[in-house]
């Protein structure tokens, strides 16, 4: 096709006409271009979430005006030093990573000894490794037909990263990728794609943010995908820090093979509204499951996590802890889902929500659930919710504390079980200053 007949413009909007203008635009495989014109065709016949869907009774996304978007790229290159303080502190610690802005990859440090694996953007990775995408992409994690931003997102998706890790490499230290708007970016559709074949090891942090300028909303539709063969180990930490005028819906999915472990800690801390599925397939047998969750809200801020944890063979096991804060008038919405095949006998899972309220007008609603059809299982769920303990305060200032230092104390204590759990010191620390920041009294 000439440069002549490219369009330059994209309509606002996923209009037809913006999706062949979006496609006009890009040089892709056929198999990709087919996957997705099916994905579009998915989103047009999707009906727009409302109140009477459970999936979505409890958040109002009334707000969302798709027309105010336009899939058109937008230069991340001019924006790229907006998040350069990102890409500097994880660098500290990671030698090897990629910063994407405004979905395009500006940064890549190759510090690191991948010893075989393959850690790229997803541009690169179209050209360069077709054959893992064509194998993996939205076939078995995460798929078009999940709901209608799944099918958005296969249709318009651009920028991400693959970690490919093949059979038996153990990547030495933790890999990095930042994704951010910056600038006049208002809209992020990237894709993360991991495969860790047969006794694979790896690390990954991802980190989402925004420096934007103005009250423009921004929006971030998105997907992750994770895929283990027997016997993979890998570590996922996703640390969500939006701006509180970006949409975030994201669609977040892990198959586990025979005795194959995750250890998955989420750290949710910005946004306007997000709504997030988060699962884990426990599809072999022996395979095992960590997932830890940190949640802090401020202002009118709404976030909804709703986890599954899917045991579908015998002997396997998950636990999952998901702890909350919330101030001003903000709202957290926890679903969890623990479901037991009729074949997964042998089943140990277990899941916790707590949360602890700072203000009056703060709610929390936490849902666990049990669905079980095997016979020989051990499963156990919970959720609290309460608030900060006035004699706790009054004890702490009795010693000459501040009531701010107090209840910065408190919190800390009230999370400490979560950041326990997480093996990577520079991630404990940057929630912690995250959870600090978001009470004011950032460190």
């Amino acid at each position: 096709m000439s440069s002549a007949s490219v369009s330059t413009t994209t309509p606002g909007g996923f209009t037809e006409s913006a999706f062949e203008a979006f496609l006009e635009r890009r040089d892709e495989p056929a198999w990709l271009v087919d996957r997705r014109r099916e994905s579009f065709a998915r989103f047009r016949a999707f009906a727009w979430p409302g109140s009477r869907d459970e999936e979505w009774r409890r958040t109002d996304i009334r707000g969302l005006k798709l027309d105010q978007f336009s899939p058109a790229a937008t230069p991340g290159d001019e924006a790229a030093p907006a998040l350069d303080h990102l890409w500097d502190r994880l660098g500290a610690h990671y030698a090897t990573g990629i910063l994407h802005v405004n979905g395009r990859a500006v940064r890549q440090a190759e510090a690191g000894k991948l010893g075989g694996a393959v850690f790229l953007d997803m541009d690169r990775a179209v050209r360069e490794c077709p054959e893992i995408l064509e194998r993996h992409f939205m076939t078995s994690a995460v798929k078009p037909s999940d709901d209608i931003f799944a099918a958005l997102h296969g249709a318009y998706w651009s920028g991400g990263t693959l970690l490919y890790v093949p059979k038996g490499v153990k990547v030495e230290g933790p890999l990095f990728s930042v994704a951010g708007m910056a600038g006049a970016g208002n809209l992020d559709l990237g894709h993360t794609l991991v495969v860790l074949e047969e006794g694979a090891e790896a690390t990954l942090v991802r980190e989402t943010a925004s420096d934007r300028r103005g009250e423009a909303q921004g929006l971030h539709i998105g997907a992750l995908e994770v895929v283990q063969a027997a016997g993979s180990r890998f570590r996922l930490v996703n640390i969500q820090n939006w701006d509180d005028s970006t949409w975030h819906l994201s669609r977040e999915r892990a198959v586990l093979g025979r005795d194959a472990s995750i250890q998955w800690t989420v750290g949710a801390v910005g946004s306007r509204l997000a709504k997030v599925n988060q699962e884990v397939a426990l599809a072999g047998q022996g395979a095992d499951a960590q997932v830890n969750g940190v949640m802090f809200t401020a202002g009118r801020q709404h976030l909804a996590y709703f986890t599954r944890q899917d045991h579908i063979a015998p002997n396997t096991t998950s636990d999952l802890l998901y702890k909350g804060g919330l101030k001003g008038r903000s709202r957290v919405v926890w679903r969890g889902m623990i479901r037991v095949e009729k074949d997964a006998q042998k089943t140990d899972a277990y899941q916790k929500d707590d949360n602890l309220i700072l203000s009056d007008a703060a709610r929390a609603d936490s849902i666990p659930g049990l669905e079980i059809e095997a016979n020989d299982v051990r499963c156990t769920h919970g959720a609290t919710a309460g608030r900060v303990d006035e004699e706790m305060i009054f004890y702490s200032q009795a010693r000459g504390i501040p009531r701010d230092e107090s209840i910065r104390l408190i919190v800390e204590g009230f999370f400490a079980n979560v950041y326990d759990r997480i093996t990577l010191e520079p991630v404990r620390e940057t929630l912690r200053q995250a959870v600090a920041a978001k009470l004011g009294i950032a460190d």
